[in-house]
Formats: C-alpha cells, structure tokens, sequence
C-alpha cells in the first residue's frame, strides 16, 4: 500500500484534458431568467473564451487566392465554359424577336424558310446551353474538391503543428467545427453559389447590351431599376455579415459541448449531469436556432424587397412599350424581346440572393479558417538551427539545465517566479510537490511544450529553442499518466517510437519492459486491435506499451509525468520493474506522487510556489526533518 503524496492530480492554471471545453469558454451554461445564454453576454476576457481569433488584415483573401492559384487554368477554363453558355441561353429571346417581326410574315407571303430557321436556331441554342452546362458543372465540380481537399489538409496540418498551449485554450470541439461546419459552408458556395454568381453577371452583361441594342429606352429603364436593388444588396451585406458570424460561433458550441459530454460520459453518468447537460445543450441549441432564424428572416427582407422592386419595374416597362406599340414606335417583335430579357435579368436576383447567403455563410466560415490557420506556434522552429554535441558517454542521457528560467501561463499567474537547476546526465531526479507547485510545468518546459517567459532551458549546453522540432522530439520523450493509445495494432502503437522499427525490436523492446507475455496472450498477439484510446486493454497495461514505445524511440531524455498515480498496486509493481529499465543509463525526470516511485530516483526535489524548497538523495532526505521527511514518515505509517 503506497501513501500520495497529494490529495490531486498536479494541474497548471487553466489546464484542461485532451479534448474539453475550458471551463465556460463556449457558453456552456443554461439560459438566463431573461431567456439569454453567457454565449451572448459574455464578458470581455481572452479572444479564444469567444470563438474569436485574431485575424491579420486581408488573411481571408489570402486564404481565397492562395486555394485558387494552383488551379488557375482549370477555373479560366470553367469561366470561358460558362460564358460560351451564357451566351447560347441569352440568344433566344432574339431569336423570338425576329420570329415576331420577320419570320412570321415571311410566313404568311408563303416563305417558310425564315421560321425553319429561327426554330433550328433555338434548338442549336438549347442543345449548346445543355452542354455547354455540362462541361462546366463537370470542370468546376473537380476544381471544388480539389480546393475543398486542400483546405481541410491544411487545417489538419496546422491543428498539429499548434502548440500545446493553444490546444488548452482552444477546444477540440471548435477545431471539429472549423474542419466540418465551416469547410460545409464554403463547398455549398463553391458548388452552387459561384456558379449562380458568374451566371447572374453574365447575364447581367449580356441582357443589359441587348435591351440597349433593341433600345435605347427600354434599355436604359431597366439599367435605371438597379440602382435600388444594388442599395438592396449593400444593405442585406451588412446586416447579413454579423449574423453569419455569430451562427458559426454558436454551432461550434453546439459541437464543443457535444464532444465534451461524449468524452466524459463516465463522469457524466456517475455524477448524473444527464438533466443538467440536457438543460445547457438546450440553451446551446436555441441560441444557434435563433441566430439561424436571423440569417434566414435577413435573407426574406432581401428577396421580398428585390421582387417588389423587379415585377413594378416590369409592369411599368411593359405598359410604356404597349403603348409605344400602339403608337407604332416600337415594333412588337422588340417589346416581347424585352419582356423576355427582362423576366430573364430579374429572375436571377433570387438566386443572386441564394449567393449572398451562401457567400454570407461561406465568407464568416472562411474568415474562422483563416484565423485558424494564421495563428503560429508559440513552440516554433528555430530559424538557424543547431546540432547536439556529440558525446563520449556511452549512456545516452544529456545535461539539462534551467538557466534563470521564468514562466508565465498566458491565463494564469507566474508559476515559476525564478529557477535555476542542473540535473547530471544519467541521473533520474523525482520532483514532487502540492497540486500548483510547478511540478508539470517544469516537465514541460523540458519537453519543450513551451518556452520559458525568460531565460534559458538546456540540453548539453543547447539552448531547447535552437533545436530542430524533429531532433528534440527524439531525444526528449514524455510519458503521461494517460498513456494514450491510438486505434490500431500493439505492435503499430509501440512502433510509434521508431516508425521504421521491424517486428523484431518492437518485440525485443516489449520483452525488455515485461509486457511480452500479457501481449501474446492477446487475441491476436501484437495484432491486437486495442480500439478506441486502448480500451481494449487495462490501465496498467497500457502504460507498459506506452513505457515499450519509450524504450524503443531511445530518448536521451525521458519524463514521467505521474506515470503511476492511477495503477493499482500490481499493475504498479509492473510498472515501477518496467521504469527500472527504460531509466537505465538516460536523464529521467520523474514527476511523482507516490512515494514507491520516488525510491527509484537518484535525487528528489521538493517544490513549493515554483521553487525548489529541498533537494538531495531520498536517503538524506528522509534523515531531515523537513517536508520529504514528514510524508516519509506518513507513508511508512500507513504500511503498518
């Protein structure tokens, strides 16, 4: 039976697990007594708190042209598609024209060559438009997903390489959205939206030069009809921006809150949070329901005021050429032409009002994107990188040192107000401490998870921010209480280690931690599926494969980040015999909260409000009469 040393988990300011909501950040509270939620009364606070990430001028457009510009040539050429098109479908109602005023009374002096060919005519047209359309619903559809497939690969890309102190700031969840939700957004404009755009320009173009050929007047009274729609369009992009913004913002914390709850279904269901995480996915969901009733009521105002203004313009056209015709000034032929156009300008304006709400949508998701993938890694590569020394020892283990190290958490307080520290290479140093102390920090300042506030953390000499990513990751490799396993084969999660280990040193390290045995006695032996963050197998199991991986990757640096703290005594016992080997020979930092897994230590520190308060052997330290000697004492009295 083994004592803790803490009553708790050692936790940083504002850390939270792998994959939840920090704290409230999404709003994730049940209504209001005047029926709002905190998503819209939230206080002023961290940008990330909102959904709202900071954006650099211009880095949507960027985003935009960066997509397009490989595919440059494929989109001229679905551009060039639509225009021949376009301009197949908008001869018709010439053609009508000319079958009115010509080919009708060529008909009637007995001449049918006129009508013949005013009907194989508008038959070429219809059958060039359909395919003409085909074409380019064909090349524009694979220019869609190419920019599609590209963008969500970015967004993959850049939610790995971010730092770990984004992640604890940013959800999982939002991170879902941006990938899924937002990406949705922009392929609904790509597929329909762009298309629908380009269509109504060309028309525009196209049926604004023929009234103004067929005439002058008629031409320029349907030009004159646009300056209110174009007043229309302004305004309903105004109102319409915000709105969208704020609907992206509310179903990704409709998602957040989702991906929280299913991964703490276990806390869930012991605790009975059902009905109160029922009451604030609730308020989530009206809140997003709102704002989606806002987009689409903004979307009605445009399309009814639009209507209004297109059919009193067609009335009045269509009364002034009447009388035009009467009066013999203006040929029948033209003013069913210009009925035909006109009905042919003005129904594209919902559809233009289709594109604005899918442009609205599409632009607020594009926006979140470009935010996401503007943001740099607080843990980025060094611009002139260096190489570690190389070394005479025949231990891997390398020197680090903390050369008057401060940090800060970007949410907290200062957890480390001055720090300085050498540990040998080759020697394992257990740090414990109450919840708070800095112990993880100082884990993760060695995995170089983050960078100090100020001064220097060092590997043989080497300052961790010169070191190539790559480098520093093999030879710096932390190991959590977590142990976390990925869906796959035993042998393919060990082999993370060392990708391009064979069967036989995935084995061969698997032997070496003492997980052999419980491995071949497995289904399928090291083509065990352990599915689903290693379900399939036990805590302590998982932390000998975990414990593999590390002995195979051969770090130079090892950290044990409370690596026993939730076994039971055998499975510790397995553990602690498995640490034994892995330590052998390399710098070993163990954070520890049992007392049996600082025995293994060469050297222990005992840290208090970011400082080290004692430090020496586990023998001399239980001689003393300080802290360490206190919870030795208690330790041993609760083994009577």
């Amino acid at each position: 039976m083994t004592a803790p040393l803490t009553t708790a988990p050692d936790k940083e300011p504002n850390e939270e697990p792998d994959g939840k909501a920090n704290g409230k950040a999404d709003g994730q509270a049940a209504g209001r007594p005047d029926g709002t939620t905190s998503l819209e009364k939230a206080p002023v606070g961290d940008r990330f708190d909102h959904d709202d990430l900071p954006t650099p001028p211009g880095a949507t457009l960027a985003l935009l042209r960066s997509l397009l510009a490989p595919m440059r040539a494929r989109v001229v050429m679905a551009s060039v598609l639509l225009l021949l098109q376009q301009a197949a479908v908008q001869a018709g109602p010439l053609l009508v024209a000319y079958a009115i005023d010509s080919a009708v009374p060529a008909l009637r002096d007995g001449r049918h060559g006129p009508l013949i060919a005013v009907a194989v005519g508008y038959l070429a047209c219809a059958l060039a438009a359909g395919g003409l359309q085909y074409l380019f619903i064909g090349a524009s559809a694979r220019v869609n997903q190419d920019v599609l497939l590209d963008l969500r690969g970015r967004i993959f890309r850049q939610a790995q390489a971010l730092s770990i102190d984004f992640h604890e700031r940013y959800t999982s969840g939002r991170l879902i959205s941006r990938s899924t939700t937002d990406v949705e957004s922009l392929r609904e404009l790509l597929n329909e939206g762009l298309q629908e755009l380009i269509g109504v320009i060309l028309a525009f173009v196209y049926i604004s030069a023929m009234l103004l050929w067929l005439d002058l007047g008629l031409g320029a009274a349907a030009l004159a009809s646009f300056v209110p729609l174009y007043g229309f369009v302004r305004m309903y992009q105004r109102r319409a921006a915000s709105v969208y913004t704020a609907r992206s913002s509310a179903i990704a914390a409709v998602i957040v809150k989702f991906a929280e709850t299913m991964n703490g279904i276990r806390p869930v269901r012991a605790f009975r949070r059902e009905a109160a995480n029922d009451a604030e996915f609730s308020a989530l969901n009206r809140h997003h329901e709102r704002k989606n009733g806002d987009a689409i009521l903004e979307m009605a105002r445009y399309v009814v005021c639009s209507r209004v203004v297109a059919n009193i313009t067609v009335a009045a056209i269509v009364l002034w050429g009447a009388y035009r015709v009467a009066s013999e000034s203006l040929a029948l032929g033209v003013l069913a032409a210009a009925v035909l156009y006109l009905r042919r300008l003005y129904d594209p304006i919902d559809r233009l009002g289709m594109f604005l709400n899918s442009y609205q949508s599409a632009a607020a998701s594009l926006e979140k994107i470009a935010g996401l993938l503007a943001q740099a890694p607080s843990v980025p590569e060094p611009a002139e990188p260096k190489e570690l020394p190389v070394t005479d020892r025949e231990l891997p283990g390398r020197e680090v040192v903390f050369d008057d190290v401060r940090f800060a958490y970007r949410t907290g307080g200062e957890v480390l107000p001055r720090f300085d520290l050498t540990l040998a290479a080759g020697s394992t140093v257990a740090v414990v401490g109450s919840t708070g102390a800095g112990k993880s920090t100082l884990a993760k300042l060695v995995a170089r998870f983050y960078d100090p506030t100020s001064g220097r953390v060092l590997l043989d000499g080497v300052d961790l921010r010169d070191l190539p990513v790559p480098e520093l990751r093999r030879g710096v490799i932390m190991v959590t209480q977590e142990s976390f396993l990925f869906s796959g084969t035993v042998a393919e999660n060990i082999a993370i280690g060392r990708p391009e280990a064979d069967r036989e040193e995935i084995e061969r390290a698997a032997k070496a931690i003492g997980a052999h045995d419980f491995i071949t006695a497995l289904p399928d032996g090291y083509d065990t599926d352990v599915r689903k963050r290693g379900g399939r197998i036990s805590a302590g199991q998982r932390q000998l494969v975990a414990f593999a991986r590390a002995l195979l990757a051969d770090p130079a640096v090892l950290i044990l980040d409370e690596a026993t703290s939730s076994l039971d005594v055998p499975g510790e016992r397995a553990v602690q015999r498995a640490m034994a080997t892995v330590l052998r020979g390399r710098t070993a930092v163990v954070i520890a909260h049992r007392l049996s897994t600082v025995e293994i230590a060469d050297r222990v520190l005992v840290m208090e409000h970011g400082r080290v308060v004692e430090d020496g052997t586990p023998a001399d330290l239980i001689a003393g009469t300080g802290r360490f000697a206190e919870l030795h004492r208690a330790w041993r009295d609760s083994l009577v």
